[in-house]
């Protein structure tokens, strides 16, 4: 591929302390530390405290700042992350619907991978450390490569879960043969692990696939012992659970149009879902119903937080995640059922590292994780003065305001500047990509 990563400037990477700030750790037992340090050795967290003892060791200044594990994010279409050119929200024409299934069988690999770095730069400014690549243009195994080299060169955590071609045929089942062929050989990344998305057997705007074409896919997916993730649509869980499709090692997309007996069903086999608040605020309400989450979460199904689309929602902004589904959520049910803010920065950090089978590494800042860590500016002008750093994040924190990101322990963003990356050429890749395409496909 053509680009890659600038090399690194941050001298920060073999071990350092992060000194003073606001610990947010996600750690029961650690709670919140109003002023304390996060010492970090060979991208682990060794120990966390205050007034960590580390004579010699370089150290980030942390003081009247927020430091909390890296966002999760479980469910994002990092390539099409660059079609926010073309698509015009929910538009009949000009849709994401429309110009993703018209402009993805013309992807290239080079597309592919320029929009998924232009997905992860994004991402990476928001705070998010960890993404679950829903790859559902995996057109070859060559795309594959493509998206898997993006993911690597960015530095980012994550799951690729390996799709399909928009262009595939409804009746015919994927070819898992390029996965297979992935879980033979070393992927680009010890950071990077292996899933699968497969198509939904029930009506959907790219049409339901045959049941038995989807049990085909499941079987030879879960033969590999490896995860699998779907979008949900009304009626898809009684199908599922009729076919004997549901597990733990699934998971489902958006909770909308579910029944009581759906999510009794979910708990049941826990399956989980993610939830995609901005999308399903912006396209699907009026479709599918209210956003479920709270009726997910009285049924004791676990559930995380995601982007979906970039390209769709127009941004990456993992706050703004937190805020529409607390929007919602408050639409329904007022003061009557509280969403607190620590519960949604839990679903922003410990819950998606859950749902992807990584909490044992990541997801909140206990000593022998690896380091994934944001740290936010609590004394710019949209968050000062903060009192409750939990509810200032989740109600009025932005992605300029994330100061630092550390990914496995090596420091991706520094004073709010990419170290690794050049925002510029990725930016400048991804729009001859997205010209030389709109020339191919032509909008009507």
């Amino acid at each position: 591929m053509p680009s890659k990563p600038s090399p690194d400037r941050s001298g920060l990477d073999q071990e350092l302390v992060i000194r003073g700030g606001h610990l947010l750790t996600m750690d029961p037992a650690l709670g919140d530390l109003p002023c304390a340090d996060v010492h970090v050795r060979g991208g682990a967290i060794v120990a966390v405290g205050p007034q960590l003892p580390a004579q010699g060791v370089p150290e980030l200044d942390a003081r009247d700042m927020v430091v909390l594990p890296g966002f999760v994010d479980t469910h994002w279409h990092l390539w099409n992350s660059a079609l926010r050119a073309l698509v015009r929200g929910d538009d009949p024409v000009h849709g994401y619907f429309p110009v993703t299934l018209g402009a993805g069988p013309l992807f290239t690999p080079e597309d592919s991978y320029r929009s998924v770095r232009l997905g992860l730069a994004e991402g990476l400014l928001s705070g998010i450390t960890t993404v679950h690549n829903w790859a559902h243009n995996t057109r070859s195994p060559e795309h594959a490569d493509a998206e898997l080299s993006a993911m690597a060169d960015m530095g980012v955590r994550g799951r690729f879960a390996y799709g399909w071609g928009q262009e595939q045929p409804l009746a015919q089942p994927m070819d898992l043969s390029g996965l297979e062929g992935l879980q033979q050989r070393d992927l680009p990344s010890h950071l990077l692990t292996l899933g699968a998305a497969v198509r939904t057997p029930v009506s959907n705007p790219r049409g339901a696939v045959p049941i038995g074409v989807v049990s085909e896919e499941c079987a030879r997916i879960r033969a590999l012992g490896l995860p699998l993730t779907m979008h949900a649509r009304p009626g898809v869980v009684s199908v599922l659970a009729e076919h004997g499709l549901l597990g733990p090692d699934l998971q489902l997309v958006h909770p909308q149009g579910m029944s009581p007996q759906d999510c009794a069903l979910l708990a049941a086999a826990g399956t989980t879902m993610t939830c995609s608040p901005t999308i399903e605020m912006l396209y699907a309400q009026a479709t599918r119903g209210v956003i479920q989450f709270h009726e997910m979460e009285e049924a004791g199904v676990h559930q995380s937080l995601s982007v979906d689309s970039s390209g769709a929602s127009a941004n990456a902004d993992f706050f703004a995640c937190m805020r529409a589904l607390l929007w919602s959520h408050k639409q329904r049910f007022g003061s009557r059922v509280p969403l607190t803010a620590q519960r949604l920065l839990r679903l922003a950090t410990l819950d998606g590292a859950r749902d992807l089978g990584l909490d044992h590494l990541v997801g909140s800042l206990t000593p022998g994780k690896r380091a994934d860590i944001q740290i936010v500016r609590a004394t710019d002008p949209n968050l000062a003065p903060v009192f409750d750093p939990a509810h200032a994040l989740v109600y009025s924190a932005q992605p300029g305001n994330v100061d630092t990101v550390l990914v496995d322990g090596r420091v991706l963003l520094r004073r709010s500047q990419p170290t690794r990356w050049d925002s510029a050429d990725i930016v400048r890749e991804a729009t001859e990509s997205m010209r030389a395409l709109a020339r191919r496909h032509p909008l009507p």
